[in-house]
């Protein structure tokens, strides 16, 4: 399938750059770019769907699944979560 998109001059002229030293094309580029977005992308989606799903199931993490997620990233709660 072919498609066309508008970039700026600024992200053609990069393109070109990688494209000349890389021996790759400026195609090749994008359409690796898009594919790293749309996987992650559908990752996301994906993990809102289940976490929407856990939602409406009633399963939600406890206050020391909460501190204990936040502690590993140093954060500290105190107190009630709910």
């Amino acid at each position: 399938m072919q498609t066309s998109i508008h970039i700026s001059p600024e992200m053609d002229a990069k393109l070109e750059r990688l494209a000349l030293q890389s021996g790759r094309s400026k195609s090749w580029f994008l359409e690796q770019a898009i594919e790293r977005v749309l996987d992650e992308d559908e990752r996301a989606v994906h993990a809102i769907k289940e976490g929407i799903a856990e939602a409406d199931a009633g399963e939600f993490a406890s206050d020391d699944e909460v501190r204990s997620a936040f502690g590993r990233w140093g954060v500290t709660c105190e107190g009630s979560l709910d």
